[in-house]
């Protein structure tokens, strides 16, 4: 396959049966097969919203998942967590997985997924509240590739991340804009 794609024909969707799934592989052995084998359950059941990025509507790019989760709140950094309710948890959103073929290397499309993820997440807030972005990451290539893109490590499990939404909502001004106009 050739590593020449252009990035505008890709689109991100949610996870479906037209999406081929047994022809992905990142590589990650466990990524691989949650894709192939668990995330259509998960999607059924309501534990993980999976969104896959396509070049035709059936190839499988890269994937990532997005689920609710709370965080301790004493586990944030305390210059995070003084800004937040004194609350012993506070509302997250998981970053579960997020993965990219190896057909589809070297292209931006982990830096796509993630975008994309954030956008959705900090979009998302209108209505169900997230504090922060949380991810855990699953070997050091992955811890990097957060570090890289902002991501700050929890002090007491340094490969769990977390990204503040309201950081993340600078990323994306108009989406700001659309959250302030729904508020009228």
């Amino acid at each position: 396959m050739s590593k020449e794609h252009d990035k505008t024909q890709y689109r991100i969707e949610m996870l479906g049966d037209e999406h081929e799934r047994a022809a992905f592989s990142c590589g990650v052995e466990v990524l691989d097969r949650y894709l192939q084998k668990q995330a259509g359950q998960d999607v059924s059941r309501r534990v993980a919203a999976a969104f896959v990025i396509t070049p035709d509507g059936k190839t499988i790019a890269g994937f990532y998942t997005l689920s609710a989760h709370l965080v301790n709140l004493a586990d944030l950094p305390e210059s995070v967590a003084k800004r937040l309710p004194r609350y012993p948890n506070v509302p997250a959103t998981l970053l579960g997985r997020l993965a990219v073929s190896e057909n589809f290397r070297g292209q931006g499309i982990g830096e796509l997924l993630l975008l994309d993820a954030l956008k959705r997440a900090f979009g998302n807030t209108r209505e169900v509240a997230s504090a922060v972005v949380v991810v855990d990451a699953k070997d050091e290539r992955a811890r990097g590739f957060y570090l890289r893109h902002d991501f700050m490590p929890l002090p007491t499990q340094p490969n769990r991340l977390f990204y503040p939404m309201k950081t993340i909502e600078k990323l994306f001004p108009r989406a700001r804009e659309g959250t302030k106009e729904s508020r009228r």
